[in-house]
């Protein structure tokens, strides 16, 4: 029997990236899974088509994290499809880098609304139906960033941080209720945003990490399935840092 067999997963921001690689994950270890994205409507349908290709289940749902109503409406939608909702993660994330004294006000708003503020309204509209049925496991995405903080990124690590904060409060209040809730704080992986990198910051940044590369969208999903399965039972309010030594390095 697969680990997630029975299960119901909706990852948000899944249409792609780390996102996509978890979706892919945990419906290959048996997880209905909701492909959550905000306008990538082809990109989702690929990773869903992907997961029915290897006799998955998945479904597409669009929804905007930013809007509390939108994210309740998602998790809802869960609930109309497979009837239940055992593990969220909260994948869904922006950037909108840029040196503190030249940050607008703008580029603050939408990273903090977005990558901190759609945890909160994901997650408290996630809780209601898991402290119901007392189960269900929370894993938020966090950062590296957010532990150690970067330079150009003061919207982005605040909000990162503020999830770590967030997945601890979530731990103590839920967990009478069985409802675990951990973050994963990924360092520096393959992903678009990546790609976009020159050889020479890619080897200045790889200098940095103890285990010398970059990480693959896999290895988080990995940790994301741990966390998220009966084997991380015990585990709740926890930060696993998924960033090959980058933060003791």
């Amino acid at each position: 029997m697969a680990r997630f067999d029975e299960k119901v997963a909706l990852v948000t921001g899944a249409s792609r990236g780390i996102g996509a690689a978890i979706a892919l994950r945990l419906a290959s270890e048996g997880a209905a899974v909701v492909v959550n994205y905000a306008g990538s409507r082809d990109a989702a349908v690929s990773v869903v088509d992907a997961i029915v290709a290897g006799g998955g289940r998945a479904i597409a749902v669009q929804a905007d994290v930013t809007d509390p109503a939108a994210c309740t409406g998602l998790v809802q939608s869960t609930i109309d499809a497979y009837g239940t909702l055992d593990i969220l993660v909260n994948n869904a994330g922006i950037t909108r880098d840029g040196l503190l004294v030249r940050m607008s006000d703008e580029d603050w708003d939408a990273v903090l609304t977005t990558n901190l503020t759609g945890v909160f309204s994901m997650t408290r509209a996630a809780a209601k139906v898991m402290m119901k049925a007392r189960t269900g496991s929370i894993v938020n995405i966090s950062s590296v960033v957010g532990i150690a903080g970067n330079a150009g990124q003061a919207n982005y690590a605040a909000a990162k941080a503020g999830v770590i904060g967030l997945t601890r409060s979530v731990a103590r209040e839920l967990a009478s209720r069985n409802v675990r809730c951990n973050a994963v704080a990924p360092g520096f992986i393959e992903t678009d945003m990546t790609a976009k990198l020159t050889d020479a910051q890619r080897e200045a940044i790889a200098s940095g990490v103890a285990l010398g590369r970059f990480g693959s969208g896999e290895d988080v999903a990995a940790a994301v399935a741990f966390l998220a399965s009966d084997e991380g039972s015990y585990v709740t309010g926890q930060v696993l840092a998924v960033d090959g030594g980058m933060t003791f390095a």
